[in-house]
């Protein structure tokens, strides 16, 4: 996929179609066999995590030159993705509680 691609469909908001691009699913499976499917968060921390995603640790948002280099991307467990990305703050959010109780 072209950089001019990328960048279009980051102004769209259409970056799913990015992750959904033969390019991408190619070289997605060949960094989680490079990393052997392990977490590097993990593995940074001295724990083990089995890895379902790659990350971009420099956004593709900010760097879409970097959408496509391996050297920008690492294997990474679903924890560890949602905390790199602040979504834990979004399930743990406080609820509403009724005082009362029936």
């Amino acid at each position: 996929m072209e950089l001019k691609r990328i960048k279009q469909l980051i102004r769209e908001d259409k970056l799913v179609k990015f992750y959904q691009c033969k390019e991408w699913r190619k070289l997605r499976l060949k960094i989680l066999k490079r990393d052997n499917y392990e977490c590097q968060t993990c593995k940074r921390n001295g724990k083990v995590g089995k890895a379902e995603n790659v990350h971009h640790i420099k956004e593709v948002k900010k760097y879409p030159e970097l959408a496509l280099v391996e050297d920008n991307l690492e294997c990474i467990c679903i924890p560890c993705h949602n905390e790199e990305h602040d979504r834990l703050k979004e399930i743990h959010k406080p609820k509403f509680m009724n005082e009362e109780r029936w």
